[in-house]
């Protein structure tokens, strides 16, 4: 809104220098995380007061873990605040033309509404369980499908691709002020569904190709890529769901994973640094830098008050938004394939669930008796469970979080 209003000014007479700084992607970025982090911290006092008055308690069930009772009493729906630290720089700073914000914004209503309504029924109409989990499945898939529909046919979503010198893999790097020159190289800008294949020197993975060539039609061609999107949308969002379950944990690690993606949207969509790492450029997912940088201020705002001991707990209305932001930003920059990597600590968190719960059916259907691997799931409360300090729990699931954003940069030159 702000780039709309400076545009104005500057055919009015506006000094070229303020509006040409304002155009740039890294001070509308920085901008962004401060004031995030500012609306983030403000609201959170606004926001925790009302839950307080409003009698808006986390109902917590006894799980028999140590410190458990501290909780108690402890407002929840915490998610808010870090939805209106997204949207509010998000619609100020971002240029709102562009589809790949519009996408994000939609994404974050839409799965900030679904954790929003299950936060309420069991908050205010007492109901544990929550929004029904075919509602939220329900919520999810429609969310994949929009996106995968948006992505197939909306003609601003293309990729360029290295149309000069695909076979040179030494090609200098030609200077800045040499633009018409360098832009020789990503002559083909097509629609594509090829997605970033890590390890691989002939990195890229055409979606297409799962249906043979004889049967391709935008249906058939379509319908497995809706499903890969879907998946991967409602797989993200309920490992940050289940992440959800100590005081920061969710928040630090989305922090650091936003971080992750801020760098992969800024190299995606600088043909300089695409050409050089050798991946897809794609024009105008830099924008999606602005509101990344939006997004971890929000994080890193929340965390002020989410950190041990937490004031307020973000609740599905956090969790939910957080994982679908994920996974809908690692779809647009072509990096789903990597999200077991940096998304590697939400996935270890979702197999530990699965492993358990399939075990224990196996054995109670083999034995009569079901048994456990874990002391319980997820993986954070088995370690609470033989005594670790939840703090020190967060803490060392934050350096394994950091460990595995660092190797999935490794992978764009390792190959």
């Amino acid at each position: 809104m702000l780039h709309y209003i400076f545009d104005f000014l500057y055919t009015n007479g506006l000094d070229p220098s303020i509006h040409n700084l304002f155009n740039y992607l890294s001070v509308r970025s920085a901008l962004a995380m401060i004031f995030s982090l500012l609306v983030t911290i403000y609201f959170g006092k606004v926001v925790i007061r009302f839950l307080k008055t409003k009698l808006v308690q986390d109902r917590i069930r006894d799980l028999g873990l140590i410190g458990q009772n501290e909780k108690q009493g402890t407002p929840t729906m915490g998610g808010v605040i870090i939805l209106l630290g997204i949207l509010i720089p998000t619609l100020l700073l971002c240029r709102l033309n562009n589809i790949y914000v519009l996408i994000l914004l939609l994404s974050t209503i839409w799965m900030g509404l679904i954790g929003f309504l299950d936060d309420y029924i069991k908050v205010f109409k007492q109901d544990k369980k929550g929004l029904a989990a075919k509602f939220k499945i329900i919520g999810q898939v429609i969310l994949g499908l929009i996106v995968s529909l948006i992505m197939f046919f909306h003609p601003d979503i293309v990729i360029r691709e290295n149309a000069d010198h695909s076979g040179d893999k030494n090609m200098t790097i030609l200077p800045q002020n040499n633009q018409n020159e360098f832009t020789k190289a990503f002559l083909e800008e097509t629609k594509s569904l090829k997605t970033t294949i890590p390890f691989f020197k002939n990195n890229q993975l055409d979606y297409t190709n799962f249906v043979p060539k004889k049967w391709q039609t935008s249906f058939l061609i379509f319908f497995p890529f809706s499903l890969i999107v879907i998946f991967i949308i409602s797989g993200v969002s309920n490992a940050a769901n289940l992440t959800d379950g100590i005081d920061g944990l969710t928040t630090g690690s989305s922090v650091i994973i936003g971080s992750t993606l801020v760098i992969f949207c800024y190299v995606s969509g600088n043909m300089l640094f695409a050409d050089y790492l050798d991946i897809m450029y794609i024009p105008n997912i830099g924008e999606l830098v602005v509101f990344m940088s939006a997004f971890i201020g929000s994080c890193v705002g929340f965390l002020w008050y989410n950190s041990y001991p937490a004031e307020v707990f973000m609740g599905d209305t956090g969790s939910l938004a957080l994982g679908g932001i994920i996974g809908v930003v690692s779809v647009l920059v072509r990096k789903e394939l990597l999200l077991p990597i940096f998304c590697g600590l939400f996935f270890i968190q979702s197999l530990s669930v699965i492993i358990q719960v399939s075990y224990f059916k196996y054995t109670r259907k083999k034995y009569g008796v079901g048994k456990r691997i874990f002391l319980m799931s997820p993986l954070h409360h088995h370690y609470q469970k033989i005594g670790i300090h939840e703090s020190k729990i967060v803490t060392r699931f934050w350096i394994v979080c950091v460990f595995l954003c660092l190797l999935a940069f490794v992978t764009l030159k390792l190959r």
